[in-house]
């Protein structure tokens, strides 16, 4: 089978011809028909994330390990199972789940696989579907979609999901004044099941006009693009002075963190979701005195998955489809994400 595969950080992307996987157990062969290119596989090809005071962490000293086939959405159909499966079929469609864990740590062991203490996960610590064919350790983790369009389903695995698993930990109300920070796939998503699920007010900030339109045609009562006005002034003048109520930051930088803490109302819940990195300066006294909460958001479990299938069937979710590529297009595909050419999710069709 054919892979693209990172075999240096920051190098274009190679095309290996690799022997396709044989599965035993209740291991699952999935042949892959989409694979959604996301912000995470950016940090995989770069070698890490921006840390503290300008410093690095590399995906390495986490665990990371190259040659990597990166490609963490993964939707296509069943190819051949091992001998201890049940409940599929040959050519049955499927999305799996990626965020694997050992299975023994606290949060396996109550189904949030996701916040493993020794993750697993494909297109990470594993192979994923920047290839023809991927293999899935256990059928447990594949979620049937029936008729469903694969390339609408791949981004239910990560881009959906994170957004699923924030909109949660922020527990908006109807009447919330929420800030979507970025408007990118993730963000695209968070608005509309913000609006969906809770029904509060939805104010979305981004510095690309292209993006907003999309943002507002996706839910958002109120867009704001902070290269040309003042998001501080305007949120703050939105609100009556009082600030929001939650804020949601799928970009999660330096600057826009910043900006997050000059906008909240006292009780907010502000929520880290991005992975954009770097360091923040807390006034340590406001933390007490106006009660806010800050939280981090990693992706969601595999219920949440299975719900966000049963929303996107009913149309209640859309997620947003913007750009597609072939195999040998992968190197292509980061490069447009990186330089925020691709509004809504860019698909990897092998």
């Amino acid at each position: 089978m054919n892979a693209a595969r990172i075999v240096k950080v920051k190098e274009p992307l190679e095309i290996q011809s690799l022997q396709t996987p044989t599965p035993r157990g209740s291991q699952v062969l999935i042949r892959v028909e989409s694979a959604g290119v996301c912000h995470s596989d950016i940090h995989l090809w770069d070698g890490g994330y921006e840390g503290p005071a300008g410093s690095f962490m590399k995906t390495t000293d986490r665990g990371v390990k190259y040659p990597l086939t990166p490609g963490h959405e993964v939707a296509g159909v069943v190819e051949s199972m091992g001998e201890d499966v049940e409940g599929f079929v040959k050519n049955e469609k499927v999305l799996v789940f990626p965020w694997i864990g050992e299975g023994l740590c606290p949060a396996c062991r109550v189904g949030e696989e996701n916040l493993c203490d020794k993750p697993r996960s494909l297109g990470v610590y594993n192979d994923g579907g920047y290839a023809e064919y991927v293999l899935v350790p256990s059928y447990k983790y594949l979620a049937k979609i029936n008729d469903m369009e694969t390339d609408v389903c791949a981004p239910l695995s990560c881009s959906a999901l994170t957004a699923y698993g924030a909109i949660k930990t922020a527990k908006l109300n109807p009447d919330d004044n929420v800030v979507v920070v970025g408007a990118g796939g993730l963000g695209l998503m968070g608005i509309q099941l913000a609006k969906a699920i809770s029904g509060a007010r939805i104010i979305s900030l981004d510095v690309n006009d292209d993006k907003l339109k999309i943002a507002k045609q996706s839910g958002a009562d109120v867009v704001i693009n902070s290269t040309k006005e003042d998001p501080v002034k305007a949120i703050m003048e939105l609100t009556g002075n009082l600030g929001a109520d939650a804020v949601i930051d799928f970009v999660n930088a330096t600057k826009s963190v910043e900006t997050d803490m000059q906008i909240l109302r006292r009780r907010a819940r502000v929520v880290l979701v991005g992975l954009f990195g770097g360091s923040l300066q807390l006034n340590l006294v406001t933390m007490p005195t106006r009660a806010y909460k800050i939280m981090g958001s990693y992706t969601g479990s595999m219920t949440d998955m299975i719900e966000l299938i049963s929303l996107a069937r009913r149309d209640i979710i859309k997620p947003v489809i913007s750009n597609r590529f072939k195999l040998n297009q992968a190197t292509e595909a980061l490069t447009m994400l990186k330089e925020g050419k691709i509004i809504g999710r860019g698909i990897i069709n092998p």
